[in-house]
C-alpha cells in the first residue's frame, strides 16, 4: 500500500474558499478516478516563515502500477484546475510513502 501525499500551503486570502473547493470538489474528483480507496486531510500546525496555512492531504492507493495510472491518466487536469482557480495563492509539495505497518488497537 502507498500514501500519496500532497502538503498545500495556502495564501489566508483565498484560504476559505480553497478549503470548501478541496473538500467538496477536489477531493471528491480525486477518488473518483478509482485509483485511490480513501483520502485524509489533516492540517499541519507549525507556522510557516512564509505565511500561509499548510495541509497534508494523503491520498491511499494500492500499489505503484495504480499510482503511476493515475500520473499518466489524471494528474495533469485534476492540478490543472487548481492553477486555474488559485494562481499564484498555493505552493505544493508532493511526497510518495510506503505503508510499512499499520495498527488499529
Amino acid at each position: 500500500m502507498l500514501i500519496y501525499n500532497v502538503t498545500i500551503n495556502i495564501d489566508e486570502s483565498v484560504h476559505d474558499e480553497w478549503l470548501i473547493w478541496m473538500r467538496d470538489k477536489h477531493i471528491p474528483d480525486m477518488l473518483s478516478t478509482g485509483k485511490f480507496s480513501h483520502a485524509k486531510m489533516v492540517k499541519v500546525l507549525v507556522e510557516e516563515d512564509m505565511g500561509g496555512i499548510t495541509y497534508s492531504i494523503q491520498y491511499t492507493t494500492q500499489d505503484r502500477k495504480t499510482l503511476e495510472s493515475y500520473y499518466q491518466q489524471d494528474a495533469e487536469r485534476l492540478r490543472a484546475e487548481a492553477q486555474k482557480l488559485f494562481p499564484n495563492k498555493f505552493v505544493t509539495f508532493r511526497t510518495e510513502l510506503e505503508v510499512i505497518n499499520q495498527q488499529i488497537p
